[in-house]
């Protein structure tokens, strides 16, 4: 529903791209509401990066991430979020996906509760990508949803489709397409902002929302401008103040150390907080990347049962079920193995023995990242938790401190996961620049936390120095350019996602991996080759 143009700003936001296919989403009107948006939090936003700049450097030359003495009033007294939707008191399985057209019609008719909707980290942010999903999310909501496929089969959504919650991107990330006063905007206000303006409404008059995943934060501070450009959005939607919902991903190390700050700073509209485990890896890497002393394994032994992980879940647990929100668990990456029986029962094995250990723990639902996984997840959250949510286990046998949160696990580095490191990070990219976020390597659905995780080790790794295989052979840049280049040559070779852009993906991870300073995200760098 179309927003009068009065009550917006006269110099709407441009658009640096042909947009011949998309005058339905970037009307005049929606322009505009992005311009107010911009105006708004673009100051504090630049001001937020700068601080974890700031942070990072301190870590970097020694400092160790810690509680905050500052808001220690805000961890001991006693308050409680806003009560939770109706459309949300049940959350038990979530799937999770890009915004593709049959994705979206497949996830929501895959029997989860709720469908997140992945703008960021399962979406290669092309221009067009961003905008054909605000045009299937539009649609998602308005019911009209379908997709006929090359071959003419028919897909719809069914009668009881998951709710709908969308996952804008990072406020450190850019939309170089669509500037304001002559400043780039930011992904995460065009992504929030279209959909929003697009939608909002309509879910508000059906009691489903708009409802929001927030990626990357590592403050308070970050939370309370989210909260700030919601309310903002929902005045000028004129919409009651608190009809937008959010959960917020703990996958930051910094926001461990302020997960009752960022409930509070959102306490009039948070649900919950969800353990977004490979990109806590991956921040837990980039957070110490200077700390020889807190050097991680290969990511096959980084699993929740080692202390770091037990600890940062079980404190989520605690600290959402203390204030009334939420306590999400993390992501099934796994995907059905075809004609290997054996191979799939262990795989599947994994994923049940990780969702009894979330529900038993006292989450309140767990995310998958494929349908076929969504049964045995729910099968596993029905025969453990006989309510709707958890809210009523407290956990407050819980006890934790910093150094637990901070310990670096034990574990062997192997000449397989160092290969395997490789591999993943040169597929997954490639595949990044060919436009597809979401990549099935090896029987695992990998998306940009995982592939981070890849590149962060291997830079790790390689820049400590005098790191050895059990073999006692040496772990060393020549190592690394040599297994590159193979699987370099492998991937152009074949039929593979990221076949196309194999050279440009190898060039881009020679230059972050042999860089002095470990790079923030690969995805910015990434971004300025994306189509």
């Amino acid at each position: 529903m179309a927003v009068p143009s009065e009550k917006f700003v006269s110099q709407p936001a441009r658009i640096l791209a042909s947009t011949t296919d998309y005058q339905d989403i970037l009307t005049p009107e929606a322009l505009a509401f992005l311009a107010r948006l911009h105006r708004f939090a673009e100051p504090r936003r630049q001001a937020l990066l700068q601080a974890r700049r700031q942070r990072q450097a301190r870590y970097d030359a020694g400092a160790l991430p810690d509680f905050r003495p500052d808001t220690k009033a805000i961890r001991e007294s006693d308050w409680t979020v806003a009560p939770i939707p109706r459309a949300l008191q049940d959350r038990r399985v979530e799937i999770t996906g890009p915004v593709e057209r049959k994705m979206i019609i497949n996830a929501l008719n895959a029997g989860a509760k709720v469908f997140m909707a992945d703008l960021e980290d399962s979406s290669a942010p092309s221009f067009a990508n961003q905008l054909d999903g605000q045009i299937n999310l539009r649609d998602a909501v308005n019911g009209t949803l379908e997709y006929r496929s090359p071959e003419g089969k028919e897909y719809r959504v069914g009668a009881n489709p998951a709710v709908l919650v969308v996952r804008p991107r990072g406020w450190h990330l850019p939309e170089r397409h669509v500037t304001v006063d002559g400043e780039t905007m930011a992904g995460a206000l065009v992504d929030f902002g279209l959909y929003a303006f697009h939608n909002a409404r309509t879910l508000h008059a059906n009691d489903l929302g708009p409802y929001f995943y927030l990626p990357k934060l590592e403050a308070m501070e970050e939370a309370a401008l989210w909260d700030d450009v919601m309310t903002l959005a929902e005045d000028e939607l004129d919409l009651p103040v608190g009809t937008m919902k959010a959960t917020v991903l703990i996958e930051t190390l910094p926001a461990v150390f302020q997960m009752h700050e960022i409930l509070h700073a959102l306490r009039g509209r948070v649900v919950g907080l969800n353990c977004g485990r490979w990109d806590y890896i991956f921040s837990y890497l980039k957070t110490f990347r200077r700390h020889r002393d807190r050097l991680l394994p290969e990511r096959g032994q980084v699993v929740m049962t080692v202390p770091f992980l037990k600890a940062y879940s079980e404190l989520l647990i605690q600290t959402c079920h203390r204030r009334g929100a939420f306590a999400m668990g993390g992501m099934a990456a796994q995907i059905p193995i075809k004609g290997d029986e054996d191979a799939n029962d262990k795989a599947m094995a994994k994923v049940r023995a990780d969702k009894l250990r979330e529900v038993q723990a006292g989450h309140d639902g767990t995310w998958v990242a494929h349908p076929a996984l969504v049964s045995i997840a729910m099968d596993i959250f029905d025969r453990h938790m006989s309510t709707p949510n958890q809210l009523h286990v407290k956990r407050e046998d819980v006890k934790t401190d910093r150094d637990t949160l901070i310990s670096p696990c034990g574990g062997t580095i192997s000449c397989a996961g160092f290969d395997n490191n490789v591999e993943v990070a040169l597929r997954y990219t490639a595949a990044w620049l060919e436009g597809l976020g979401c990549v099935p390597i090896h029987n695992l659905m990998e998306d940009a936390a995982t592939a981070e995780i890849a590149r962060s080790q291997l830079w790790q790794w390689l820049h400590h120095g005098s790191l050895e295989f059990p073999d006692h052979a040496p772990i060393d840049f020549a190592l690394f350019d040599h297994a590159l280049a193979a699987h370099t040559h492998r991937l152009q070779k074949s039929n593979a996602p990221g076949a196309r852009r194999a050279t440009d993906a190898a060039r881009l991870l020679t230059v972050l991996t042999h860089a002095d300073q470990l790079g923030d995200f690969l995805t910015l760098p990434a971004y300025e080759q994306l189509a």
